[in-house]
């Protein structure tokens, strides 16, 4: 990747830079993120992969929303107000009505989160980008956005449209905010039948489709048919972002960063790149699980909070020495890192990923292709480091599984693996993957452990040839 241009780093990053390093603390002792801006609450544990991944048989959405700016009383400035709802939520009791108010009070500042960057506009781009809250008893929301401006002539207010959902899947909402967004064009009312036929239907497994039937006036009636990836574990991400904002290089810093659980910040001014290179980011985490504070693209009015000693990964929009990495998706520069980021994994792996990601990506590929060319080699580099982890879980008589720490790190004959893995194995993501992995007697039989069984195969060939040639 050719080198970028300073200039700009300079300029947009030194007001950031100054905001970023008042929040953030100069030690890394102190409590944990106990509420965000009293809306959500950072759960013990985050669900894996940061976004829901469910078999099939769940329903699509919660909600539907159109948010809107509106004046507030003052009369001089604007503030996001949802305008349409669907479904309405009657007959609930008090605590399901105050959690639902609280939900709804939060969705409009995630979805204008630019502060006071509100006016009418002239012009406005298209852009698909998505959140997630956390509800106080750690469970979390994505909400799928769809933000445009609304046919017409003359300077006009941005509209967002927000799908509430459990369930991570971001190509399949996508292409439902199509379909709302034109049936919005040509009336509200005929939104309602396709919301509600999208409701009544049941997500569909790994693989498989739902058709949707929808009428729509002067075209009559429409068949969509919304299919799931086979293998669901990346149908949340698209790499494509990140592999236009960054090199495979600063890409493998950003993992480093991340596996050692350090606080990471994005900069982009486009809303979707934000929140798909986050995905994207905690995607190659798998197997494991990012368990702190993460938030794809934070409110300005939020920053503050988010900024806490506790490990984070987090976006924030351009125009608003710590183990933080800061990270300017416009330029494709670093604004502040650490400066170990090159050194946290051991060179022969380093080296291994490297190449494999450098093995040419097609045009004529799809995108669950793209997905899975990034996503191999970090799965891989898992394998090749903790894959063996179950061999050192002893089961007691009761069937609990007790993890053999200091066994199972020197079981690796690399030094730099060993290394590596020592510091590994302090972070939430490790101890929370094994904790897991006790209280389950058979692995689970998912993507990680497919590619371990290969792996295994290889070696077991490799030694026989190995012996032929002694």
């Amino acid at each position: 990747m050719p080198d970028r241009p300073k200039k700009m780093e300079r300029q947009a990053g030194g007001g950031i830079l100054s905001r970023f390093r008042k929040r953030l603390p100069l030690h890394r002792a102190g409590p944990p993120q106990e509420n965000l801006g009293e809306v959500v609450k950072e759960p013990e544990r985050a669900l894996e992969h940061c976004l829901p991944n469910l078999a099939g048989g769940q329903h699509f959405f919660e909600y539907l929303l159109v948010v809107s700016l509106k004046r507030k009383h003052s009369g001089e400035d604007y503030e996001p107000r949802i305008i349409y709802q669907f479904p309405k939520r009657e007959n609930l009791l008090r605590g399901q009505q105050e959690e639902e108010e609280r939900l709804l009070g939060a969705i409009p500042l995630f979805c204008f989160p630019d502060g006071n960057e509100r006016a009418p506009l002239t012009e406005c781009p298209r852009e698909t980008f998505s959140f997630v809250l956390t509800n106080v008893d750690g469970s979390r929301k994505i909400g799928y956005c769809r933000r445009l401006l609304p046919d017409g002539h003359g300077p006009r207010l941005p509209r967002v449209y927000c799908i509430i959902s459990c369930i991570g899947c971001f190509g399949l909402f996508s292409k439902i905010l199509d379909e709302v967004e034109k049936r919005h064009q040509i009336s509200m009312a005929i939104i309602y039948p396709f919301m509600q036929g999208l409701r009544e239907a049941a997500f569909p497994a790994p693989g498989k489709t739902v058709t949707l039937k929808s009428f729509i006036p002067d075209s009559g009636t429409e068949f969509i048919s919304l299919t799931r990836p086979l293998d669901s574990h990346l149908e949340h991400v698209d790499f494509r972002s990140l592999m236009r904002c960054l090199s495979f290089e600063q890409i493998l810093q950003i993992f480093a960063s991340a596996v050692l659980e350090r606080r990471i910040i994005f900069l982009a001014e486009g809303l979707s790149t934000l929140s798909q290179c986050i995905h994207a980011t905690a995607a190659l985490l798998y197997p494991f699980s990012w368990a702190h504070t993460y938030i794809p693209v934070v409110p300005e009015s939020l920053l503050g909070t988010v900024c806490c000693p506790t490990p984070f990964m987090v976006g924030v929009q351009m125009r608003f020495r710590q183990e933080v990495l800061l990270v300017n998706l416009c330029e494709g520069t670093f604004l502040m890192s650490v400066g170990d980021e090159k050194d946290i994994l051991p060179p022969k792996l380093q080296d291994d990923i490297l190449e494999s990601l450098s093995q040419g990506i097609k045009e004529s590929q799809t995108s669950e292709q793209i997905n899975e060319h990034v996503s191999r080699p970090f799965v891989q580099f898992f394998v090749k480091t903790v894959g063996h982890y179950a061999s050192y879980i002893k089961r007691e008589v009761n069937g609990q599984g007790r993890f053999q720490e200091r066994a199972f790190y020197k079981a690796l004959t690399s030094k730099a693996n060993r290394r590596f893995v020592k510091k590994f194995v302090k972070t939430q993501l490790f101890s929370l993957f094994i904790q897991e992995a006790e209280k389950s007697k058979n692995p689970p039989a998912d993507y990680f452990q497919k590619k371990i069984r290969e792996y295994e195969e290889q070696k077991k060939q490799k030694k026989p040839k190995e012996k032929t040639v002694k």
